[in-house]
């Protein structure tokens, strides 16, 4: 019992070291002469995206999450490109989605028009079956990124951003296929949602350190 106390004390101050750390980054990206800047991070609508993030923090469960939930609140301190209710949601992401659900955003990012089996590659995994645990994960991702609007297959769009339907006139037909569709596909194409870029100019774009800080120093 006491060794079980001492991992869970030792578990909590881990997780307040994160915190504090996470913080004091997200201060030292920060422009603290602009009066704006200084406005938003002591309004109540941004104290409380502060106030969600630590109350339900999920970065602990890796570096790459406490780095994107650092660049979140510096982004969402310094830019209005999207709502808080938005950033809302980018928090609520850190906990729905793991490591892996980020590196498949990260792929699609500036690669309009991606497959499903570009995107393996590119996140660096190897060849698997088509019937094995990794193939049913990767699926699993796609769906989920899918039907949280962060990504979406490519489809064009006319002058005002309509989406236009598929044309199937001048298609070669396709013979019929004794299998069905790979994990791993490699003719439909993908791209992220207007959502999805918002996430990635908040939570992948890291701004330039304007404070040096040492964790070190007394």
């Amino acid at each position: 019992m006491n060794d079980f106390l001492k991992h869970w004390m030792e578990m909590l101050k881990e997780e307040l070291e994160e915190k504090q750390r996470t913080i004091v980054e997200v201060m030292a990206r920060l422009d603290m002469h602009d009066e704006a800047i200084q406005e938003r991070i002591k309004s109540s609508e941004y104290q409380s995206l502060v106030k969600k993030t630590f109350r339900e923090w999920a970065a602990s469960e890796s570096e790459r999450k406490r780095i994107l939930v650092r660049n979140i609140l510096a982004n969402a301190a310094s830019s209005s490109v999207t709502s808080d209710d938005v950033v809302r949601m980018f928090l609520d992401w850190m906990k729905s989605f793991s490591d892996m659900h980020f590196e498949v955003i990260g792929a699609i990012y500036n690669s309009d028009g991606i497959t499903r089996g570009a995107m393996w590659q590119k996140i660096g995994r190897g060849p698997v079956r088509e019937d094995s645990a990794d193939a049913d994960l990767f699926k699993l991702l796609i769906r989920d990124l899918s039907m949280g609007s962060v990504i979406r297959q490519h489809r064009e769009v006319d002058y005002h951003g309509n989406f236009l339907n598929k044309s199937v006139r001048g298609r070669p037909k396709r013979p019929a296929s004794s299998t069905a569709k790979s994990a791993f596909d490699e003719e439909d194409g993908y791209e992220l949602t207007a959502l999805g870029q918002q996430f990635v100019h908040y939570a992948m774009n890291d701004l330039s350190i304007r404070i040096e800080y040492d964790p070190t120093a007394k």
